[in-house]
């Protein structure tokens, strides 16, 4: 049986199954604890269903420490294995499993909170010169649409439509769950949407269901890729940075081209990002489980990669 005692004994092992090392992990406990048992005592009934007869602790007690059942949700996020895997590698039923990675993912998303969740004059404004984008230093989010494959959906809806219909994505040619997701310039996610069917909502239209750009103050701007193409139209008084879109009959120009070129520098930022929530195979590899259940999983992978980032930035931005 895996356990936290045996893998710290490991380090480059420890952090390949959870994403991040045994000191990170300590420090990402210590606030689990106190957020979990406040978790249990704001929570009336277990696991959603039945009332509470006892105060939480009480009972019989788990065959694995909090401790330990951190770790099991962290390698869940980490290598996306099947509960049936899962709970070998832990000694559990599969039930077992999914039940001790539910709860602490429950804990790990209420525990999370981006920028832009919080009022404007509550946030934090990059200040220094290395951590904000020389060119565009107004900029204070890049916006992208992050698409995940999923399980082709069964069966009909209650109006007796496909359910699979909106979610089959035509540019990814698969059926998919769609996210917005805004990065600072410093890495840090900013903001992350709920989870929506990927072939049914454009990425523009989710940008106008969120209204993420009016979470800016009055001096942020934005910066996007082609595919909001027309947001400028909504927000004619905010800077907004997109690149140059060719039409039909009007090819780019040179100096379009080259104002593309330069802008894609500063975006890389939210690609670089992307990537380390790409690290976490419960984003990078077919989502098998509740569909309902997908914004949570995103929302607290984006968590842990925001405390490693603030522990050790990915680069000094723009990229060159």
């Amino acid at each position: 049986m895996i356990t936290y005692e045996q893998l710290r004994k490991h380090p480059s092992a420890f952090k390949s199954l959870t994403g991040m090392s045994a000191e990170a992990f300590d420090r990402l406990f210590e606030d689990v604890t106190s957020a979990h048992l406040q978790r249990l005592r704001d929570t009336p009934t277990k696991r959603g269903k039945q009332p509470r007869k006892r105060a939480p602790g009480g009972g019989r007690k788990h065959d694995h420490t909090l401790r330990d059942r951190l770790v099991i949700a962290l390698v869940w996020l980490r290598i996306y294995p099947t509960y049936e895997v899962l709970g070998f590698f832990f000694s559990l039923h599969k039930t077992n499993a999914r039940h001790n990675v539910e709860e602490m993912l429950e804990t790990l998303s209420e525990m999370t909170t981006f920028a832009f969740e919080r009022p404007t004059d509550e946030r934090k404004k990059l200040g220094s010169v290395a951590a904000v984008m020389d060119a565009y230093p107004d900029v204070a989010l890049v916006i992208d649409a992050k698409e995940q494959r999923i399980q082709r959906p069964s069966g009909k809806d209650t109006e007796g439509n496909s359910r699979q219909k909106p979610y089959y994505s035509g540019k990814k040619r698969a059926h998919t769950l769609k996210n917005e997701v805004g990065v600072q310039p410093d890495g840090l996610v900013g903001a992350v949407s709920e989870s929506v069917p990927g072939g049914a909502i454009h990425d523009l239209t989710l940008l106008r269901q969120t209204k993420l750009v009016e979470q800016l103050a009055p001096d942020e701007g934005a910066m996007m890729d082609k595919g909001y193409d027309g947001i400028t139209n909504d927000y004619p008084d905010r800077p907004l940075y997109l690149p140059y879109k060719a039409r039909r009959n009007k090819p780019l120009t040179e100096e379009e081209k080259a104002y593309n070129a330069h802008l894609s520098k500063y975006r890389i930022v939210v690609e670089h990002t992307n990537a380390q929530l790409q690290k976490y195979q419960a984003l990078a590899q077919q989502y098998r489980h509740d569909r309902e259940k997908h914004s949570r999983t995103i929302r607290v992978v984006a968590g842990l990669v925001n405390r490693q980032t603030e522990a050790r930035p990915l680069k000094t931005y723009p990229a060159v």
